[in-house]
């Protein structure tokens, strides 16, 4: 998947299957973040994005939510798990979350101390994936808080696109 705007220019691979990862985004600790969360769902990952770095990360790290996002969608396979979650702890911080791969857009996270600029990736990687995702974080130091939410949502992400029998749905399509 690729996204080119006068902002940015960003091209995703992925594979549900696994792979290498290798993320190049210009946002060294965003870089790392992605790294472990594809690490953590299993996934073989390529991301490449040039941004306007020079006025801010926003752009880049909003842009690579959404290429990620609808690379991920495209992905998913009809008869997914559905659901996940996943407690991970990162010193004295503690990350959760909760997803529901189930075609529905929705992102919830705490008020937490992290990375700012997690709350726009993680919007608009829900919104374009079309997840629902639910994120609480406590502890003290930022780094850790952040790297134990994006740790949880790979870890997460493993169990609900997992392959099952049938649809996860009473209503038998989701």
């Amino acid at each position: 998947m690729t996204r080119k705007t006068k902002e940015t220019d960003v091209t995703v691979e992925l594979s549900l299957k696994g792979g290498n990862i290798t993320v190049e985004t210009g946002v060294g600790f965003f870089d790392h973040m992605l790294t472990a969360m594809a690490f953590h769902a299993g996934w073989g990952l390529t991301v490449k994005a040039e941004g306007d770095l020079h006025v801010d990360d926003h752009h880049t790290v909003e842009d690579v939510g959404i290429v990620l996002g609808q690379a991920l969608r495209e992905a998913l396979p009809d008869n997914r798990a559905r659901f996940g979650h996943a407690y991970i702890p990162m010193d004295e911080a503690l990350g959760f979350a909760a997803v529901d791969a189930g075609g529905r857009s929705f992102m919830q996270l705490n008020d937490a101390n992290i990375y700012e600029l997690s709350k726009d990736f993680f919007h608009a990687f829900c919104s374009n994936a079309m997840i629902t995702l639910h994120l609480k974080v406590e502890g003290e130091n930022a780094h850790h808080m952040t790297e134990a939410l994006f740790k949880a949502v790979g870890a997460a992400l493993r169990t609900a696109c997992a392959p099952r029998d049938g649809i996860a749905s009473t209503k038998g399509v989701l």
